[in-house]
């Protein structure tokens, strides 16, 4: 194995469960995430002589991001609408557990299902910022280099995608789901 794969794999790599789940985020299906992931790793083996520093978690979303911004250019331009997939969260689909309380296990389900809407829901601005602080745990600056924005900004979409989710999430639990749109 040459010197640049091992380094890659080393790397680069670890992040790839990330990058995955960013994708998924951003495209809202597993098949799309699989194709943005795919040439998201691609493009980072062919420019991975431009990584500088040890932030290739961060650089590897930031590259996901610009990946998954192609496609919808490239969807957008094609003017396609995609089926839904298998397990949407808005299709609904059904949990089966094997052991466990059945009830818990719907609530737990059903409160993940909501969340997951509601998530899905917010401006992709926000959900970005949510997905990689929340989820992905990054911190401000590494947000701040994968979408290319000033902290500040990071902060105030941070700021109000948790305030648009928590706004959401009362209205849902009120019964009121007019005030989710």
């Amino acid at each position: 194995m040459d010197e640049k794969r091992r380094r890659f794999e080393a790397q680069v790599m670890p992040h790839l469960d990330a990058a995955f789940r960013f994708a998924r985020w951003l495209s809202r299906s597993p098949g799309d995430a699989d194709d943005i992931v795919q040439d998201a790793v691609l493009r980072a083996y062919r420019g991975f002589n431009a990584l500088r520093g040890s932030d290739a978690k961060g650089w590897l979303l930031a590259i996901v991001r610009n990946c998954h911004a192609t496609s919808v250019s490239q969807l957008r331009r094609r003017a396609l609408v995609p089926l839904p997939e298998e397990h949407d969260v808005r299709d609904g689909h059904v949990l089966v557990a094997d052991t466990g309380d059945p009830q818990h296990e719907s609530i737990l389900a059903d409160e993940a299902r909501t969340l997951d809407e509601l998530i899905a829901a917010l401006p992709q601005d926000y959900r970005e910022v949510l997905i990689l602080r929340e989820i992905e745990e990054l911190d401000y600056r590494e947000i701040a280099g994968v979408v290319n924005v000033p902290i500040g900004t990071v902060m105030s979409r941070l700021s109000r995608a948790r305030a648009a989710l928590k706004k959401h999430w009362h209205l849902r639990a009120s019964g009121d789901t007019h005030g989710t749109s």
